[in-house]
C-alpha cells in the first residue's frame, strides 16, 4: 500500500511538472511521420505555467527606495541602534525640559514687573478723574456761560478719559496669562451687549429729546427754554463721554480684551461725578426747575446702571470660580 502511494504521488509529480510543448511551426512533426529526422529547434518554445505546491516562489528584490525607509542600517551590533535611538530621546527631553524651566523664568520676570502695575493703575486713574473733580475749584472752570466754560469743562473730561485709557491698557496686561504665547480671547455674551447699548441709548435719547421738546414747544411743562451756551455747559461735556465709553467698549469687544467687565464701571463712575457737577453748574447758569429735575433723573439712571454693572462683576467671579472648580475634578481624573 505504502509503495502504490508513492508510485501516485511521483506520477502526479511527473505530471504537474511536464512542461507542454508548443510548436510555433507544425511542419517538423509531419516531416518525422514521414521519416525526415531534422528538427527546427530554433522555433521551439517551451512554457511551464504551472508550479508544484512544494516548489517556492521566486524571489524578488526590492531596491532601497521601494522599501520606503524599512532598510536596516548596517552596524557592528544589533542593540547600537536601539541605544542610539534612546540617547536621542533623552536629548529631546532634556531640550524640553531646559526650554520649559527658562519658559518659567520668563514668565515669573514678567510677574515681578506687573506688580507695579497694581498700585501705577488705580493711582493713574484717582489723579486724572477724581483729583479734578473733587478738589478743583469750579470758579476756575467755569467763567460764566461762554465758549471758555464749555471748552474747559471738555479739557477736564479729556484729562479723565487719558487717565482712563492708561488705566485699562494697564489692567488689561495684568489680565493676560502669565504664558505670552497663550491667547485669552474674552468675548462678552449678547445680553450684556444689549443691555450696554441699551443704557447708553437711554442715557443718550432722553435729555435730546427733552431739550428739543424745550425748544419746539411740544413740551408746555418744559418752559422756560434752555439757552444754547447753557444747554452746552451742562451738556455737551456729558455727551462726549457717552461716546468716548461708546467707542472703548466696541474696541474692547473687538479685540476681546478681558477688561470688557471693567471698562463701564470706570465710566459710569466717573459719570455720576459729571452729572452733580453739573447739577451744580445749573445753579450757576439759572437752568429752568425741569432741568434740574432732568439731572436728578439722570443721576439716578446711572447710579441704578452702575450698580447693576457691579452685580454683574459678583455674578462673574461666582462663575469664573464654579467653572475653576469643575475644571480641577477632571484635571485629576485624566491624571
Amino acid at each position: 500500500m505504502v509503495s502504490q502511494g508513492m508510485v501516485s504521488l511521483t506520477k502526479s509529480l511527473c505530471c504537474a511538472m511536464t512542461p507542454r510543448v508548443r510548436l510555433k511551426n507544425p511542419k517538423p512533426m509531419q516531416n518525422l511521420k514521414t521519416g525526415s529526422y531534422h528538427l527546427g529547434f530554433r522555433n521551439l518554445r517551451v512554457s511551464c505555467t504551472k508550479l508544484s505546491q512544494w516548489e517556492p516562489s521566486p524571489f524578488l528584490q526590492a531596491s532601497a527606495d521601494e522599501a520606503g525607509g524599512i532598510v536596516l542600517e548596517k552596524t557592528a551590533n544589533v542593540f547600537e541602534s536601539i541605544v542610539s535611538e534612546a540617547a536621542d530621546d533623552e536629548e529631546e527631553k532634556e531640550k524640553e525640559d531646559s526650554s520649559a524651566q527658562q519658559q518659567q523664568r520668563t514668565n515669573s520676570q514678567i510677574q515681578v514687573l506687573k506688580w507695579p502695575i497694581w498700585l501705577l493703575g488705580p493711582s493713574v486713574l484717582l489723579t486724572s478723574g477724581m483729583a479734578p473733580t473733587l478738589w478743583l475749584p469750579l470758579s476756575s472752570v467755569f467763567l460764566g456761560s461762554n465758549v471758555v466754560s464749555v471748552l474747559s469743562l471738555i479739557g477736564l473730561d479729556c484729562i479723565f478719559n487719558l487717565g482712563a485709557m492708561l488705566f485699562l491698557l494697564m489692567a488689561d496686561s495684568c489680565a493676560r496669562p502669565k504664558d505670552p504665547s497663550q491667547s485669552c480671547n474674552s468675548q462678552p455674551p449678547f445680553s450684556y451687549k444689549f443691555w450696554n447699548v441699551f443704557a447708553l441709548l437711554t442715557g443718550f435719547l432722553v435729555p435730546t429729546l427733552l431739550l428739543l421738546g424745550s425748544k419746539s414747544g411740544l413740551l408746555g411743562s418744559l418752559q422756560p427754554e434752555l439757552p444754547f451756551i447753557s444747554s452746552a455747559v451742562l451738556l455737551f461735556p456729558y455727551f462726549i463721554l457717552l461716546a468716548v465709553q461708546t467707542l472703548t467698549e466696541i474696541l474692547t469687544w473687538h479685540w476681546q480684551s478681558p477688561v470688557w467687565l471693567v471698562t463701564p464701571v470706570v465710566y459710569e463712575a466717573y459719570r455720576v461725578l459729571q452729572l452733580m457737577r453739573g447739577l451744580k453748574l445749573s445753579a450757576e447758569v439759572n437752568a429752568p426747575v425741569w432741568v434740574v429735575h432732568m439731572f436728578r433723573g439722570l443721576v439716578s439712571w446711572w447710579v441704578l446702571i452702575l450698580g447693576m454693572q457691579l452685580m454683574r462683576v459678583a455674578w462673574f467671579a461666582g462663575f469664573a470660580s464654579r467653572t475653576r472648580t469643575n475644571q480641577e475634578p477632571e484635571s485629576v481624573a485624566s491624571k
